[in-house]
């Protein structure tokens, strides 16, 4: 019986890190879904973004106040968790406190600690007050239904009662008060509980211990459903974002061969086409479904934080447009996980289901909104392109399904016939200068 709580522990340890592995998996299974694409170019400069952006949250203080509010959950986050790393030696072990003895530089840890809860609990409050009492408008577009609405909230519930629990374990913990080193924020606490014996402030200790440890494996396991995900996908996608200048367009290298060779004047227009170069003609010009985006666009699907910032920067959606790209990311991400459950169901095979990402999930009407002015892209605080899926669902739609808007089918037209944009021939163009 001695060691029945280590054996309850170690299976809950296993079961909530085995739990996880197997959503990372299925993660990195979707992820993959995507076509390939090459970034493995300049490694220095993508592990200076990755750091920059990701780990320094260079993007994030742009605006003060959420800003600096989220640096400090995001460091009371890396720092806190390392007191995990004790939680789970004392539960596998059953010790107590086992860092404890390297003295007073453990006190000083904990009293780093407890400050970071007590400034989290009081950023993640503001938080709730700014996304449902103050209700700031980008937390309430079309797209934020119930449930990006409450999974948001389960967070900042989460973080609230994790901090809490944390405080209360040290608060009641009396041989740690007793330390007089560290308590810099459950001395104010313990006077809560004066008065109970020693025992019953053991139950509680325990309680408090047992709780906010359940509650860390819950909340890992929680991440693959929520859009906290980017927690952990936030420096893989820093990493491997785009490092073309903003507004440069990829263009196809099969069109772009066949505009060189028709540009050339030593060539052959009736000559057959050298053998094997059918093969480079791509299956599919740009995309309409999730198979046929990248595996580093999947990935910023994933890493969305669905903060909106790049919805609020969009000059379509400012003047009453259908578009929203934090919903482009959105969409993305669930029809992925659809096409993921797909496979699941039949047994790692994707049966077509009639449906797919364009006219499904993001109609026609909300891409050719895009002005493709980059606002979103230069907003995102994770490096996310949500331009990059538009420019590829267009692209689909012109090249595939000749499904422009009449206005761009007659632009390219004047383009094909006068050699600009305007229907006018090129013998007139100059007639301007005589008015």
């Amino acid at each position: 019986m001695h060691y029945l709580p280590n054996i309850i522990f170690a299976v809950l340890l296993i079961l909530g890190i085995g739990y996880f592995t197997k959503n990372v998996k299925k993660l990195i299974r979707n992820i993959k879904l995507g076509q390939d694409v090459d970034v493995s170019d300049n490694k220095s400069q993508r592990f200076k973004n990755m750091m920059r952006i990701a780990f320094g949250q260079s993007k994030m203080v742009r605006r003060p106040v959420a800003g600096l509010l989220h640096a400090v959950v995001y460091v009371g986050f890396l720092v806190i968790n390392i007191e995990v790393l004790e939680i789970i030696i004392d539960g596998v072990f059953g010790t107590h406190r086992i860092f404890s003895g390297i003295g007073k530089p453990y006190g000083v840890l904990i009293g780093i600690f407890e400050v970071l809860a007590i400034l989290v609990f009081v950023a993640v409050i503001v938080f709730w007050v700014r996304r449902n009492i103050i209700k700031l408008r980008r937390f309430w577009n079309k797209e934020m239904t119930s449930w990006p609405k409450n999974d948001a909230n389960y967070i900042l519930y989460f973080e609230m009662v994790l901090m809490t629990l944390f405080l209360v374990m040290n608060a009641t913990d009396v041989s740690f008060q007793n330390m007089n080193n560290g308590n810099i924020v459950s001395q104010f606490i313990a006077p809560w509980f004066s008065g109970l014996p020693e025992s019953t402030l053991h139950v509680i200790e325990r309680a408090a211990w047992w709780i906010h440890i359940v509650g860390i494996f819950i909340f890992l396991n929680y991440l693959y459903y929520s859009k906290h995900l980017h927690i952990i996908l936030a420096f893989p996608n820093t990493y491997y974002g785009s490092l073309k200048p903003k507004g440069q367009f990829d263009n196809l290298a099969s069109v772009t061969k066949e505009v060189k060779l028709m540009m050339d004047p030593n060539a052959d227009p009736f000559a057959a086409p050298p053998e094997g170069t059918e093969a480079e003609m791509p299956a599919k010009f740009g995309a309409s479904d999730v198979q046929d985006l990248n595996w580093v666009q999947l990935l910023s699907a994933y890493t969305c934080t669905e903060c909106g910032r790049c919805t609020s920067a969009c000059p379509a959606n400012l003047t009453g447009k259908k578009l929203s790209p934090r919903k482009i990311m959105m969409d993305t991400r669930d029809r992925l996980e659809e096409v993921g459950k797909n496979i699941d169901t039949n047994n790692g095979e994707f049966k077509d289901d009639g449906k797919q990402l364009l006219g499904d999930y993001i109609t026609h009407e909300e891409l050719w909104a895009c002005t493709t002015c980059n606002a979103c892209v230069e907003e995102c605080p994770v490096s996310i392109n949500p331009l990059s899926i538009i420019l590829d669902m267009r692209r689909y739609l012109v090249m595939e399904q000749s499904a422009a808007p009449a206005e761009l089918n007659n632009m390219m037209t004047n383009i094909e016939n006068n050699g600009a944009p305007w229907p006018y021939n090129q013998m007139d163009r100059l007639n301007w200068k005589d008015e």
